[in-house]
């Protein structure tokens, strides 16, 4: 999962909302990257965010975890007025498994995940030998490519 915020306590946030997921029985989480200060992406005139990916086991399907996820985006008060606008939290489902899924609600892999270093850095953190099932190449090799300029499709 990807985590970003860029109000209020940013750093803050991302604990609570890491806190939050794990109150769930079935959410445990196993691993957590280093946060990343990065500039807005998309829409440029707001606060920088803190980003930074977590892994997590869990025995739930994709889409209750995506309903787990924006529970706890709106108990810690996140308003969608518009896209690529300031939030006090963000929670991506990046990957699940090698799974691949294209529903109205959920895209698994999430689909612009390539092309952001904001989550492509702190991804190849904790899961850079995991193979994205769209692209058949490692997190770190997306990693790199992007780095480099390259296309990731």
């Amino acid at each position: 999962m990807g985590l970003g915020s860029n109000l209020g306590d940013r750093r803050e946030n991302l604990e609570s909302a890491i806190h939050k997921l794990e109150d769930h029985a079935s959410i445990e989480v196993v691993r957590r990257s280093s946060i990343l200060e990065t500039a807005p992406y998309g829409k440029t005139d707001q606060p920088d965010f803190m980003n930074m990916c977590i892994m997590v086991e869990t025995r739930v399907s994709p889409l209750d975890l995506l309903e787990v996820v924006l529970s706890v985006e709106h108990d810690m008060g996140r308003v969608r007025k518009e896209i690529w606008g300031p939030r006090i939290i963000d929670i991506d489902i990046l990957l699940y498994e090698d799974l691949e899924l294209s529903l109205d609600e959920l895209n698994i892999p999430h689909t612009e995940m390539h092309k952001r270093a904001f989550v492509l850095e702190p991804l190849a953190e904790i899961a850079g030998d995991v193979v994205h099932p769209g692209f058949g190449r490692t997190i770190e090799t997306l990693r790199q490519e992007l780095e480099a300029g390259k296309t990731n499709s």
